[in-house]
């Protein structure tokens, strides 16, 4: 591998007392991984080299067999190795995305946990803590991923409960959904490293507002999402989300947020323009699509999981919603792969 320059050149700069050993990050590309998550998580670290004019880090990049690895947007990233051990105490990120159930293999898990036992400190970025949860190193932790994929994970792991957050640091693991939520994460590190200062040049620098606060949510409050800011509404469809394997009676919800069941009609009309019972079943129908996506599980335990009588039931909601049966849509996707 030819040395690379881990300090490019910037206008931009911070003075830094730091004398010590670049501290080393790795990433683990997984095929289909997110490109958005991935740089992400990346450029924090170029910058805080970049403005402090110093190798505070260094990033090397491995894939399964040191061949490219194909981004879920079609793009080819170049790794710098194949598996190989890391030193100890260095940084390790399992980089997922799309169909994360199906990106590792016995070998990438194996050595997934060997490294941990080696004394490397492991993370996940985007679906990451699919591969973290083969590789058996989630138990006892707080994680996170992505909040897409976070049915189909909780189908495969039913002993784990990933959070909602944006990011999760439980001591020495270091876990995010994805996206910018990744950029997040790396500012907390660099904090921890270096210091708040640098932190914040660093995400001047990305131009990216910091949430400062790992315990924020991935997804906006449903209060955002419809304009409204009508607790009781909020907290009905809150309710919903809870209790899509075994639905609720739409006047036992009413009663849940103290309000008549009328009452609670009149809100969903008002700022959904559907009806509670019409908005529970569309959330039971995109939980059994996530599901049929990302599960190999069969289309009448995917109905048992999202509150459905009986597959013929949940195939009637589900040709309604999207225009084909599950099976139709199950058997594309797989011709779609060959």
């Amino acid at each position: 591998m030819n040395p690379r320059n881990f300090v490019p050149k910037g206008a931009a700069s911070y003075r830094i007392v730091y004398n010590g050993a670049a501290k080393e990050i790795y990433f683990l590309l997984l095929p289909k991984l997110t490109m958005l998550a991935f740089s992400a998580a990346v450029e924090p670290l170029r910058i805080a080299n970049q403005v402090t004019n110093k190798e505070l880090y260094k990033w090397f990049l491995i894939s399964e067999d040191g061949n490219p690895v194909t981004c879920s947007n079609g793009i080819e990233i170049t790794p710098d190795f194949a598996l190989q051990n890391l030193p100890r105490s260095s940084r390790l990120f399992v980089c997922s995305g799309i169909e994360p159930a199906e990106s590792t293999n016995p070998k990438v898990l194996s050595w997934i946990s060997r490294q941990r036992t080696f004394g490397c400190n492991l993370g996940g970025i985007c679906t990451g803590a699919f591969a973290l949860a083969k590789a058996g190193v989630l138990s006892g932790k707080r994680f996170t991923l992505h909040w897409e994929n976070h049915p189909a994970f909780v189908e495969h792991f039913d002993d784990l409960e990933p959070s909602a957050n944006l990011y999760e640091i439980d001591n020495e693991l270091m876990t995010c959904g994805g996206g910018n939520a990744a950029t997040d994460m790396m500012l907390d590190m660099i904090e921890s490293d270096f210091g708040n200062d640098l932190a914040v040049i660093v995400s001047d620098m990305c131009i990216h507002f910091r949430s400062n606060n790992s315990k924020t949510l991935q997804k906006s409050a449903f209060s955002v999402a419809l304009g409204s800011r009508n607790q009781y509404l909020i907290n009905a469809m809150q309710i919903m989300h809870e209790n899509l394997e075994e639905p609720l009676d739409i006047s036992e919800i009413a009663e849940a947020v103290q309000i008549s069941r009328r009452q609670l009609e009149r809100l969903f009309q008002k700022y959904v323009e559907i009806s509670p019972v019409q908005f529970y079943i569309e959330l039971r129908v995109a939980r059994a699509y996530a599901l049929l996506s990302e599960t190999e599980m069969t289309v009448a335990e995917i109905a048992a999981a999202t509150g459905f009588s009986s597959a013929t039931q949940l195939t009637v909601r589900f040709k309604k919603r999207y225009g084909g049966a599950p099976t139709s849509f199950r058997r594309g996707w797989s011709e779609s792969r060959e």
